[in-house]
């Protein structure tokens, strides 16, 4: 009996070696980053792409397959691209950061992304991670579930990228350094757009507005996707009803909605089913704005849905207003996993993280542009994070190199304080430093993740690169673990690669630390990253190979 088990066991693996090898393939592609003329609201100026697209081109690939992307740097700009929300299992290398897992790819070089895609299926994205750079520099990441798989919906008609992003009427770039220059608030965006373009509410804008074509009866898979730099948005399709599917590449149970918000970073399936009066119907886009009294772009974007041969005048959505937080709270609630998963429960690391904006002192001066004098910052447990410049922190971590950073990020706030009140302005002024966190390989995490006053209140988008965590708890105010710890959802809390925090609340994750590396936890509004709203995780090695980071690639950019 024992060699006919041993025997099939050995036959059931090879079988299985034999599948992944026949029906994963390795696919290559090119990309040349480059900057060309655009033209958007009547002006033209130049921006950054890649292969001359824009958004940039669409990889469409299935669970298990192997990627080599080479990246050729034909810009003026330093440039590195990441891979949203792909696990890189071992693989940090590839995972994109400027300065955290690589040095940049300086203008004429070039490197090769090597990546497999490990048990992931869903919508992904993959943009540049320099500076302001990927306001141009995007694209969707498409996963399929591997041959012989399918959805766990009804197989769609069509499937259609939704690209939510935000157009400037001048280089982003400089957009950014007159921003860090005065130390005010960048200029907002000028237009919101939709697979690049604004839409016909915008001038200059209608002969190119993007379109999408449906036969009455078809059922149409969006993979929406909000890649602005800035600004969580609201979408909606008129007179349609929106099937959640499935969230950052993690399958949901689904539910119906008129609306859904999707923050920067954050991808959303939905299903449509195009059971309407044949017709033309707007698909709009709009800034959900939570933070008091600041600007922010309050223009919709929008592209069309429209029936074979309709001809009609495009209806537009009833969308939500623009600081409508009881929908979002509304929407949140709804995402779970389809069914029971094995949370983390007995927790090895229970870590507390408060979120704040703050100002510093204006040097060099005389004058700066943020309130009273001051130039804005933004911090994570009251330190504002510095990138290194002469190496990245994955190699000096693994190079042993010193004085690069120290592994003292502290695991709670240096000083509680009543987070979601009126905040004293002896603690507004965070401190600068480069502090990362260290994690035992296999631990059970958990953070707090906890909105601040200081300023204003706003709901923040929270991306933890390397890995998906679980959300098993959220609320408003100040989180009380005696009374919210009982509330938790242990049983089907959603899974995602980026959290929106609630406006003036809290959020709680929990993650196993499974993967070794260097890997980078920050806000996904761009503004905050620049002023610092980030850390990173060292996560350990493991026993043996299977648990142990993956030497650098020959080719890894020089610093």
């Amino acid at each position: 009996m024992m060699s006919i088990s041993r025997s099939s066991l050995l036959l059931s693996l090879l079988l299985s070696l034999a599948f992944t090898t026949i029906f994963s393939e390795t696919h290559n592609y090119e990309f040349k980053v480059q900057e060309q003329a655009a033209t958007r609201l009547c002006r033209n100026h130049r921006i950054v792409t890649v292969n001359g697209q824009f958004p940039g081109p669409t990889i469409d690939v299935q669970n298990g397959d192997s990627l080599a992307i080479k990246v050729t740097n034909a810009a003026p700009y330093n440039v590195t691209i990441h891979w949203h929300g792909l696990r890189q299992l071992r693989n940090p290398w590839a995972d994109g950061p400027e300065f955290v897992t690589q040095c940049p790819i300086r203008p004429g070089g070039s490197y090769t992304y090597r990546f497999t895609i490990t048990d992931q299926e869903g919508t992904l994205w993959w943009h540049a991670h320099s500076r302001w750079l990927r306001a141009t520099v995007y694209g969707a990441l498409v996963i399929r579930p591997k041959s012989g798989s399918s959805y766990p919906f009804p197989k769609p008609t069509i499937e259609f990228p939704v690209v939510l992003s935000e157009w400037w009427d001048r280089k982003v770039i400089s957009v950014l350094r007159q921003a860090l220059f005065t130390g005010a608030a960048p200029n907002v965006s000028d237009a919101l757009t939709i697979n690049g373009q604004p839409g016909d509410l915008f001038r200059c804008s209608s002969q190119s507005t993007t379109k999408l074509t449906v036969n009455k009866g078809d059922t149409v898979l969006l993979r929406v996707i909000n890649a602005a730099l800035n600004q969580q948005l609201f979408f909606s399709v008129a007179n349609h009803k929106l099937t959640v599917v499935a969230t950052d590449a993690v399958y949901t149970k689904q539910f119906t909605t008129n609306v859904i918000m999707v923050g920067p970073g954050q991808t959303t399936d939905v299903l449509l089913t195009a059971d309407q009066q044949p017709g033309r119907y707007y698909m709009a886009a709009r800034a959900y704005a939570s933070a008091r009294n600041a600007p922010f772009d309050n223009t919709t974007a929008t592209a069309i849905l429209e029936y074979k041969s309709a001809n009609s005048q495009p209806i537009l959505p009833q969308l939500p207003a623009y600081n409508d937080t009881n929908t979002v709270t509304a929407f949140s609630n709804q995402i779970k996993s389809p069914g029971k998963v094995m949370v983390p429960t007995k927790i090895d690391e229970n870590l507390f993280f408060t979120m704040r904006f703050g100002f510093f002192n204006c040097t060099p001066g005389p004058r700066c542009q943020g309130p009273n004098n001051t130039r804005f910052g933004a911090s994570m447990n009251n330190v504002s994070f510095v990138l290194p410049n002469r190496v990245s922190l994955l190699q000096a971590y693994t190079q042993k190199i010193p004085n690069i950073y120290t592994p003292d990020f502290p695991r709670v706030p240096p000083l509680q304080f009543d987070y979601t009140g009126n905040v004293p302005r002896g603690l507004w002024q965070p401190v600068k430093g480069t502090r990362l966190y260290k994690l035992k390989f296999g631990a059970n995490v958990q953070i707090v993740l906890q909105d601040t006053s200081i300023f204003s209140t706003e709901d923040h988008p929270v991306h933890l690169h390397g890995y998906h965590f679980y959300i098993v708890g959220q609320g408003f105010g100040n989180f009380n673990p005696s009374r919210d710890t009982a509330n938790f959802n242990l049983v089907d809390p959603p899974q995602r690669n980026t959290i929106d925090v609630p406006v003036g609340g809290w959020a709680v994750i929990r993650f196993v630390a499974d993967n070794p590396g260097v890997w980078l936890m920050h806000c996904h509004i761009d503004t905050h990253l620049a002023w610092g709203f980030a850390m990173a995780f060292i996560v350990e090695n493991g026993v043996g190979e299977t648990q142990t980071l993956l030497p650098p690639p020959s080719d890894l950019p020089k610093c």
